[in-house]
């Protein structure tokens, strides 16, 4: 895989950085670029990695993994397209970004893979999906399906689903960050001590996350196993119904699709 330079020290720059290194990487094949000094100097006291200009990241790495907003894709595409070289391997964790933008930026044959992680990167529980360029070739997914596989699950998806995956499992766990918000409300609401009811909510969503990982059932049969005639349960998914949440949450993530689409659009014209 060579040396792995990570464009944008963020929180996904920064857990992908600590996922390579706890599996395996030596801190003296990686580097990192940061804006701010101070941030720099944090994370290389943490990691023991180098910090580096675009430039000289360019210049020695063998991987790009581009991890800036992508409001600030423009001025760096700018400053790389005369410092990739013919070896280099460009991977974008920008959401919405297609790689047909990094192919018209960056030199004739540059491989570029598209990738969709998500904040869970940071426990090392992300789900990434990952889509190759027109010059991206199997090994070069290879590689990028090996350097993910540090920090969460990989899966290939075409590009033209990367929306649908940005909005289903990029945003993903802010949808269930919402859930669980509500669902402490609703427990101080009958009475419980808010750090009681978080601790009950968290745990029950842990737990049901384990079961749903570690089953071949579908979620309906699970939920059906919690589902008792004429009891609690039922009068509770009777409500969820009743108020459309079903229909909220499919209408929320075609959106969140939408936004993502837009994101992509804003940058054909460059």
């Amino acid at each position: 895989m060579g040396t792995i330079a990570v464009l944008g020290a963020g929180k996904i720059g920064e857990a992908l950085l600590s996922g390579l290194l706890h599996g395996g990487r030596d801190a003296a094949e990686l580097l990192f670029t940061e804006r701010h000094p101070e941030r720099a100097a944090e994370l290389t006291q943490r990691y023991g990695v180098a910090s580096a200009e675009v430039a000289e990241a360019a210049k020695r790495a063998d991987v790009l993994v581009v991890a800036v907003k992508p409001q600030d894709i423009e001025p760096l595409l700018t400053e790389l397209a005369p410092l990739v070289g013919p070896g280099s391997l460009v991977v974008s964790l920008c959401a919405g970004l297609p790689t047909a933008l990094y192919e018209r930026r960056l030199p004739e044959g540059t491989p570029v893979v598209r990738v969709m992680p998500n904040t869970p990167m940071v426990v090392n529980e992300a789900m990434s999906a990952v889509s190759p360029g027109r010059n991206a070739t199997a090994r070069h997914v290879e590689i990028v399906e090996e350097m993910l596989s540090c920090v969460g699950r990989v899966v290939e998806v075409p590009e033209s689903q990367q929306d649908a995956v940005t909005a289903l499992s990029g945003s993903g766990p802010a949808y269930f960050f919402y859930l669980v918000e509500a669902m402490i409300d609703a427990g101080i609401l009958l009475g419980l001590p808010r750090a009681v009811a978080g601790q009950l909510i968290v745990q029950s969503a842990v737990g049901a996350a384990k079961m749903l990982a570690g089953s071949d059932e579908h979620p309906v049969i699970l939920r059906e196993n919690v589902t008792s005639p004429a009891g609690t349960t039922i009068n509770a998914i009777r409500e969820l119904e009743k108020h459309g949440v079903r229909a909220a949450l499919l209408a929320a993530i075609e959106a969140a699709r939408d936004r993502s689409v837009e994101l992509g659009r804003a940058h054909e014209d460059h």
